[in-house]
């Protein structure tokens, strides 16, 4: 009887989480660069609040980059996700729940979807719908950052605001780099304060 290797037709989701800093969009990359070499259709998509290097782009705070399809939500994706065999979508922490059900539709149909963002906010708690994400993806990796007070492992993202830590009440979405954001350690971060009103 001769063996034959056939193309694996399943789906599968994979989340990339982490702080910023971490390199959650340059591991998102190296996935898609791979898939590419391996002469499969691959595409990504990033939501058009994220202009912080190019709009046409992701970059890695490091500049890699590759080329995206800038979507204004997430019901854009779909559409054009049909026609590829890889899909990456960066940032998906911007996204709101109708992302949920579309990356699992194309999983279903047979796509290999690569998912990378915050999976908490500057107050360290679960941001948007990451956590959704990570129950149910296929795999699931959480990368860590380099403390910038101490050089332990960074797991959290602080927001400063003038050199303060930010205050709670700000609002959870703050699109930014070094210049707003450090990846701290558990122990350096600085949990911003909750006001009374």
């Amino acid at each position: 009887m001769k063996f034959e290797m056939t193309k694996y037709e399943g789906g599968w989701i994979e989340v990339i989480v982490g702080c910023m800093f971490s390199g959650k969009s340059e591991e998102l990359i190296r996935r898609i660069k791979r898939a590419i070499i391996a002469n499969q259709k691959a595409i990504v998509f990033k939501p058009q609040i994220d202009n912080r290097y190019e709009t046409d782009k992701v970059v890695s705070h490091n500049g890699i980059s590759i080329k995206a399809v800038v979507v204004n939500n997430a019901n854009e994706i779909k559409g054009i996700a049909e026609n590829y065999d890889v899909i990456g979508i960066d940032e998906a922490q911007f996204f709101d729940n109708s992302l949920i059900n579309i990356v699992e539709d194309l999983a279903d149909n047979g796509k290999r979807v690569i998912i990378a963002g915050l999976d908490q906010d500057f107050r360290g708690e679960p941001f948007g719908i990451i956590p959704h994400l990570m129950a149910i993806a296929d795999s699931v990796d959480k990368l860590h950052a380099i403390c910038v007070v101490c050089g332990a492992v960074a797991t959290k993202s602080q927001r400063l605001i003038n050199d303060k830590p930010a205050s709670y009440n700000d609002p959870t979405i703050l699109v930014g780099s070094k210049e707003v954001y450090q990846p701290r350690c558990r122990k350096c971060y600085n949990k911003p304060i909750k006001v009374l009103n």
